[in-house]
């Protein structure tokens, strides 16, 4: 099939509002913006903005929307029974909104109707009905949300099917199937869709929504395309209420780099707009204050790590040995983590990666083994902290630069009064460093600017970064963006290892991992670390010799 002759498929982003219902996610206002923005720069759709009216901040983010190429939709539910349209006040408050769509909810399965709304039959698809043409009326394009629609159907086929002529035969845009209670198997969605265009609602017409409940949102989703829907509903990173949506970042790749999807369909997404998802995956999960998930496809940073020695070695002939995309067309790249299982394939091709050529057969390299299986050993794990592995292969190599050194720290933890008269704890660190002829002493607490202690961790970090010096403006977008622990021996023997993940300005993000029978120790290591592999990936002349 030819580029010009590819079908359209649409994709309809409901992060704000599905996504929303996810426990423990609450999004501000301008965080709103914020992915909107990114979505619509990524070429999404339709992005569904949330239910105007039903708190605060929907309201306001509907009132300050930012400026979208994508279609901006609102999300709101059928009219109630014994009311007029025109005289519902819940509808009349997503009207109001201003949008170009509207989407409404509403009832195809029986039970849920007589059950759930206590209304008739009859009723349920008067509503709907009424509704969808008084959306169309006020010249908004009107999408349909099938509640419940494929257990509906199981239960009752006939009535399913006459509440989705109900919104197609009103003027619905949209009708789109919802997996609800995401229990449907991609089989079944894919034989009901097939029967409900058979019964008269053209593909072209159709949608699908899926949930993980069963793991298989995104497998639901390709089988209803595969059936003839036309539009697809998910989230970013799969958010979503219990297990979460359809994943559009495992969508998305999937229909741009896929076959059949890749030739025979066309999205508003450009295939060069792929490479910058990594980014918008990770934008979110930095909003959320989430760690990113390492196995996701495509985006996780453990998508394209090759681990075992014989991998890397076939990795490092072509690439698709192990491989089913290139990792750059999603904004990604290669991992050839370190451990204890790897070979010499993988150190060099790890090493080639930072841009340190080292020929086979090198004694060097064996050192470079041995050093990282016995430091494994005492607790270390190379494995998920790949700027430390770097960091410890230059000074095997003789490659690593020398920009300062620490003279001595201290961390001190006391408990004192603060202004309410309450006692709390207040970290405070002290950090001597010499950088070339010259000693730096900084001081600094552990509090933020509400007052509460972050720990004695955080004091260290901050009294680091406080003055170094000529490097101070390399470390001024550094940022810590997770912190694990784990003790990885038990008693009194205990071993303490912290891997701690940074970020800059730039999206780069790096791991680096300290081992201490003392967790402030470790963490320091682990600081130190992420700070010198900082330096070094920014150029930064050593101080000392």
């Amino acid at each position: 099939m030819s580029l010009t002759s590819r079908e359209r498929l649409y994709l309809y982003d409901t992060t704000l509002r599905d996504g929303q219902q996810t426990q423990g996610v609450q999004f501000s206002t301008p965080e709103k913006a914020a992915i909107a923005r990114a979505l619509d720069d990524l070429g999404v759709d339709y992005i569904e903005g949330g239910w105007p009216g039903a708190n605060p901040t929907d309201s306001e983010f509907f009132e300050t929307r930012p400026d979208l190429r994508a279609t901006f939709t609102a999300f709101g539910m059928t009219k109630r029974a014994g009311r007029s349209a025109a005289n519902d006040e819940v509808l009349a408050a997503v009207m109001n909104a201003g949008t170009p769509a509207v989407c409404l909810v509403g009832k195809t399965h029986d039970f849920h109707v007589t059950t759930a709304l206590g209304i008739t039959l009859e009723e349920n698809l008067v509503n709907i009905r009424d509704s969808v043409a008084h959306l169309v009326a006020g010249g908004r394009e009107a999408l349909f949300d099938a509640e419940h629609f494929f257990d509906g159907y199981k239960a009752n086929p006939d009535y399913a099917l006459e509440a989705l002529k109900a919104a197609h035969g009103a003027g619905a845009r949209w009708v789109v199937l919802c997996d609800t209670n995401g229990g449907t198997l991609p089989a079944e969605v894919g034989r009901i869709v097939a029967e409900v265009i058979a019964a008269g609602i053209p593909g072209a017409r159709l949608g699908i929504h899926c949930h993980d409940d069963t793991g298989n949102a995104v497998a639901c989703s390709l089988a209803a395309v595969d059936a003839g829907v036309r539009q697809i509903q998910g989230t970013l990173n799969g958010l979503g209420e219990r297990c979460g949506n359809a994943n559009l970042t495992s969508l998305i790749p999937t229909l741009l780099l896929k076959e059949p999807y890749a030739s025979r369909f066309e999205t508003g997404v450009a295939r060069e707009a792929l490479a910058g998802l990594v980014k918008v995956s990770r934008q979110l999960d930095d909003i959320l204050n989430r760690v990113p998930l390492r196995s996701a496809a495509y985006v996780g940073a453990s998508a394209f790590a090759h681990k075992a020695g014989l991998h890397a070695s076939a990795i490092l002939k072509d690439p698709t040995t192990y491989e089913h995309v290139d990792p750059a067309l999603v904004g990604n790249a290669r991992v050839i983590p370190m451990s204890n299982q790897a070979g010499q394939s993988n150190l060099r091709a790890r090493l080639a990666a930072a841009g340190i050529e080292v020929a086979p057969g090198d004694p060097r390299l064996a050192r470079i083994l041995d050093v990282v299986k016995a430091r494994e050993d005492q607790g270390y794990a190379y494995d998920g902290a790949q700027a430390s592995f770097e960091l410890l292969a230059r000074a095997e190599l003789g490659l690593l630069p020398r920009f300062f050194e620490i003279k001595r720290y201290r961390v001190t933890v006391e408990r004192r009064k603060n202004r309410y008269d309450q006692m709390v704890s207040v970290s405070e660190a002290v950090v001597v460093v010499k950088i070339g002829r010259d000693k730096v002493l900084s001081v600094s607490e552990s509090t933020d600017e509400t007052g509460t202690d972050r720990g004695p961790v955080n004091a260290l970090a901050k009294a680091l970064a406080k003055d170094l010096g000529p490097y101070q403006a390399s470390i001024e977008d550094m940022q810590l963006v997770d912190f694990k622990v784990r003790i990885t021996q038990g008693g009194t023997e205990a071993v303490t290892r912290v891997i701690i993940d940074s970020e800059d300005g730039s999206g780069r993000r790096w791991s680096t991992v300290g081992v201490s029978p003392n967790i402030v120790d470790a963490s320091f290591s682990a600081l130190l670390d992420a700070i010198q592999w900082k330096l070094i990936q920014d150029g930064a002349e050593p101080a000392l010799g």
